[in-house]
């Protein structure tokens, strides 16, 4: 077995990361991302993250036309300088790849984790709205107030269509129509 060591040249001085260096990255159970050609990486994701995602997946699931399907993790490639592992995409069966998805997914769901939660809000919300996906969800799965704040592409830009906390219930109709209460979502997450 050979161990991957990355040397401090790598990519040479003055070069981008592009999305063929991310395939060298080692599996060191850090989440590597690309934004612009700069590498970000980030803790993978808590449990707690990741049971609200899968939660929210199994809904989404559940409400899922046949001609469309939802996606877990996925490498999302907006560019050669610009790759994301969104924690849920919707999209067109058709556009289902072996490696990565290149064509801009219906729905991409991110939940908050602390070490993201501005490059969510700021600049991945940006690079998705530059790819053209149209429907954009940021969730914070905060125990005491838990929240869906979800973005719809219009004309000039991305526009806040709604923004739900607890048990109030987001009526998405974009990609399709399936009801989101965060509430629900953290329920039994986590012990009082």
């Amino acid at each position: 077995m050979v161990a991957m060591t990355i040397s401090a040249a790598w990519p040479p001085s003055g070069q981008e990361f592009t999305v063929d260096d991310l395939d060298r990255m080692p599996d060191d159970g850090r989440r590597y991302e690309l934004l612009d050609g700069v590498l970000i990486v980030s803790p993978r994701p808590r449990v707690a993250h990741q049971e609200v995602a899968f939660e929210l997946a199994i809904q989404l699931k559940e409400a899922c036309p046949p001609e469309l399907r939802v996606i877990p993790e996925p490498a999302v490639m907006l560019s050669r300088f610009t790759e994301f592992d969104p924690d849920i995409v919707v999209i067109h069966q058709d556009h289902i790849s072996d490696t990565r998805l290149t064509k801009p997914p219906l729905l991409i769901v991110e939940v908050r984790s602390p070490s993201t939660a501005l490059i969510d809000l700021n600049r991945k919300k940006a690079a998705y709205e530059g790819f053209g996906v149209p429907s954009y969800w940021i969730l914070d799965p905060d125990r005491d107030r838990p929240e869906l704040t979800a973005f719809e592409l219009g004309p000039t830009g991305y526009v806040q269509a709604d923004r739900v906390v607890g048990a109030s219930a987001f009526l998405a109709k974009r990609p399709f129509a399936v009801e989101v209460v965060p509430a629900r979502l953290v329920a039994g997450l986590f012990p009082r």
